[in-house]
């Protein structure tokens, strides 16, 4: 009796540490497989004097909001899949709630959205939404920060790199380290061609990063346009230097665009820094009535926390690139961020 009282004791332990290992094993696979939604925001509030012109508006107030919401997890077949959507101010659209409506101010409901789906072995597939970039549209801001973006209230604004709403964007899996290869695809209607753009990162090199993007961007039927970005930053002790240059040619010499962009930025210590960028822009063909718009700015950058700081100071010469007087003006502007 005491051996098959021990014998049974022993059996039931056994059944135990079984019972409480699948457990823990349960445990750990729900852990792994569920899904997680994060919430992130950010505001700025900004004052800016521009004089010289037709624009000069003297003072103006102006804000910014927005909200980022991401969720995702992995799937019991080892496969990622994320979505991400904004909310912004310039947002507009009108739902019903109950017996009353929810309105944003301004276009679309969301800003930017999209689905990926991604593994290690697969890379990544990105199907994007309205504000969403190709793979040469994710590097078209300039590496000075777009000065032209002040003043384009009377500068015709740069083309943006092919693709927008309703494209797939796919990151090749990791070919070598530091490397990084991306492609897109936009179908298009009206008898236009779809538009495609490629683009090639490497940052393998201390403290430097080079990009190259190309792209056709086909919107409608005999507006065919090719576009190609090159970008490249350095960054060594306190100071780091960037250039970048984009050309855009359509299908109309008209239409034709050049960028040229460098900055240089210096680090004062962790929270403050200082830069100096410059742009030019042209437009169509070179002529007497049209030359190249060229933008400065000096800026000076305080972080604290979520907390950022501006000031700066920026001047645009030919900004409508005509050579007339009125053409010239200058934006005084101080702004404060936050991110949380």
């Amino acid at each position: 009796m005491l051996f098959r009282s021990k014998y049974k004791e022993n059996i039931m332990n056994k059944f135990k540490k079984i019972g409480l290992s699948a457990l823990a094993g349960s445990l750990v696979a729900t852990s792994a497989y569920a899904g997680e939604v994060t919430v992130a925001g950010s505001a700025g509030m900004f004052l800016e004097h521009i004089n010289g012109g037709a624009a000069n508006s003297g003072k103006s107030f102006s804000m910014s909001n927005q909200l980022t919401f991401t969720g995702g997890g992995e799937l019991d077949n080892g496969l990622n899949v994320s979505i991400s959507f904004v909310i912004d101010q310039g947002d507009d659209t009108t739902t019903s709630v109950g017996s009353g409506t929810l309105t944003f101010g301004g276009g679309a409901p969301f800003d930017s959205h999209s689905v990926t789906v991604s593994s290690d072995s697969l890379g990544s597939l990105t199907m994007t939404g309205e504000g969403m970039d190709s793979a040469s549209g994710a590097v078209d801001g300039t590496v000075s920060g777009n000065i032209w973006d002040a003043f384009q209230a009377s500068a015709d604004e740069p083309q943006a790199a092919p693709g927008a709403a309703g494209g797939l964007n796919y990151t090749l899996p990791s070919l070598m380290d530091d490397l990084t290869v991306k492609a897109s695809y936009s179908p298009k209607g009206s008898n236009a061609d779809s538009s495609t753009a490629w683009s090639v990162a490497y940052a393998g090199v201390d403290g430097l990063s080079l990009t190259f993007a190309r792209g056709e961007d086909n919107a409608t039927a005999g507006s065919e346009a090719d576009h190609e970005v090159m970008k490249a930053t350095y960054a060594y002790g306190p100071v780091t230097v960037g250039y970048m240059e984009s050309d855009y040619n359509d299908a109309v010499a008209s239409g034709d665009q050049n960028t040229t962009a460098y900055n240089v930025a210096y680090t004062v210590s962790d929270e403050l820094s200082l830069s100096y960028g410059s742009e030019e822009l042209t437009f169509g063909a070179a002529s007497a009535t049209n030359v190249a718009a060229e933008f400065e700015r000096v800026k000076v950058t305080y972080v604290s926390g979520g907390m950022t700081l501006t000031a700066s100071q920026a001047s645009g010469d030919n900004v409508s690139y005509t050579t007339a007087t009125t053409e010239d003006r200058e934006v005084w502007a101080l702004g404060a961020s936050f991110a949380f």
